[in-house]
């Protein structure tokens, strides 16, 4: 794969570690990584001008729906009661009060009828059980028009607008198996292709494709295989140049597969992203994580110093704590979604 930065350590990569390795340091990681992101919440915030068009939509409506998305699965995925179950629940709760409880986003969408993140950021909240009846009114007729079934996009892309007609609850536009025939994953592609964008593209397709780790059972078979024989060179790769983010989109997938855990690769990987994470909760996206001489827990408050800035490293801190709350499920019951076989 593409080296875009130098690791830590040179030439370390994940190797052969004892069975356990992830769960000794999951419940730190996915507890730290929450924390820093609870004591962040003002930064995705939304701007008084939010619906003017000269903002910027990635660096504000695009943070807040990966808020939503990411934490209303670690809410999923972990038990009720607990601290991360609580922590995630108010992030998603604060991330609908930004929205105006889903008022901004009937505006958007009258701005930008045919616009697909709107929508799919009102999927993410609609499958939590937040929704907003003017909002499906006016989306309804909408989507049911040849324009929004034949809006050209990539292939893992129209997966995720599938996924969300099915969060909605709406007939989806297209078939989702042929969809996943056209993707970079789909086709099998040769895994020494693999680099950057094929790698967020695949772990995308199987985001959508389970709905965000919630479904493994819609990974055919061929795909399962492919993915387990892979993923630990992709990883490998990854841990080699610094790619952070990528690395914990990958341990996401590797917890969304369907059947056994992938303990060796969760075993091999987890340790290396933990020592990454620094004492504040927070991960890099790419290259040389800032260590400092810190207490073993955690320590997140409001004078705490912040080793990178916030645009650098909230995506891959989220991806951190929705890839630790898949793989604690993964690793100790097995249990949540059903595993039953079914090709999409």
């Amino acid at each position: 794969m593409t080296t875009t930065a130098t690791p830590r350590h040179p030439g370390a990569h994940p190797g052969r570690t004892a069975p356990g390795a992830a769960l000794a340091v999951l419940p730190h990681v996915l507890r730290g990584a929450l924390a820093w992101t609870d004591a962040h919440r003002a930064e995705f915030a939304l701007p008084d001008d939010v619906l003017d068009a000269r903002t910027q939509v990635n660096a504000t409506l695009k943070p807040l729906g990966e808020l939503a998305q990411l934490c209303s699965t670690v809410r999923a995925a972990t038990a009720p009661g607990t601290p991360e179950h609580e922590v995630a629940g108010d992030l998603v709760t604060y991330a609908w009060e930004q929205l105006d409880e889903g008022d901004l986003l009937l505006d958007l969408l009258r701005t930008e009828p045919f616009a697909a993140y709107p929508y799919e950021i009102y999927a993410a909240f609609a499958a939590y059980g937040l929704r907003h009846g003017g909002f499906e009114a006016l989306a309804r007729p909408l989507t049911a028009t040849r324009a929004w079934a034949h809006t050209e996009q990539h292939a893992n892309r129209q997966l995720g607008l599938i996924n969300s007609e099915r969060r909605v609850g709406v007939v989806t536009h297209t078939d989702a198996g042929a969809v996943l025939s056209r993707t970079w994953l789909g086709g099998f592609a040769e895994p020494w292709t693999f680099e950057g964008p094929s790698g967020y593209a695949l772990t995308h397709t199987v985001f959508h494709l389970t709905d965000w780790g919630r479904m493994p059972d819609r990974v055919p078979e061929k795909t399962d295989a492919y993915l387990r024989t892979w993923l630990p060179a992709w990883a490998d790769g990854c841990v080699e140049s610094g790619q952070w983010d990528l690395t914990g989109e990958l341990l996401a997938v590797a917890a969304s597969l369907p059947g056994p855990a992938a303990g060796e690769l969760l075993d091999a990987v987890w340790p290396v992203l933990a020592d990454v994470q620094h004492a504040t909760g927070c991960v890099p996206e790419t290259g040389v994580p800032v260590h400092e001489d810190a207490p073993t827990a955690v320590r997140v408050h409001e004078d705490a110093p912040d080793p990178y800035p916030f645009i650098d490293c909230y995506h891959s801190t989220l991806v951190t704590a929705f890839a630790a709350a898949l793989s604690l499920r993964s690793l100790t019951d097995g249990s949540g979604p059903s595993r039953e076989r079914h090709t999409p």
